[in-house]
């Protein structure tokens, strides 16, 4: 089990990194218009799209590549706590719930990557070695 953590470690990396990299190209390539006004219609001004695109691919990216890992690590997780609790909170809805169970796993995940920091194959790693 010792010799598979390395590779669990940059894989799970690779996939919390690529959930936000996917969802700010989605956004940044998407319907600008039709997400503004849903985040309008939840409550959150609609000048934050581009903010929080941008976040989200330049954060992602951050994870992926396991740069600042820990820092990355903490917003995500409170990006995940914050949207679950501004646009999924409907728990009348069993789709809105389970989309809010999903951001609080995910926080869950990016918690234990800021504890956890980027492990090998990262840039994290080749700053420290390099030092």
């Amino acid at each position: 089990m010792e010799k598979l953590m390395p590779v669990a470690h940059v894989l799970g990396r690779v996939i919390l990194g690529l959930i936000f990299v996917g969802a700010g190209l989605s956004k940044i390539m998407g319907d600008h218009g039709a997400t503004m006004q849903y985040m309008q219609q939840m409550g959150v001004p609609g000048f934050l799209f581009w903010p929080a695109a941008l976040f989200e691919l330049l954060a992602g990216l951050a994870v992926l590549v396991g740069f600042k890992t820990r820092i990355a690590g903490l917003l995500l997780a409170g990006f995940c706590g914050l949207t679950a609790v501004l646009f999924h909170a409907n728990f009348t809805d069993p789709m809105q719930m389970g989309m809010f169970l999903k951001n609080f796993a995910m926080m869950g995940g990016y918690l234990m990557l800021m504890v956890a920091g980027a492990g090998g194959y990262s840039v994290d790693s080749r700053k420290i070695s390099a030092d």
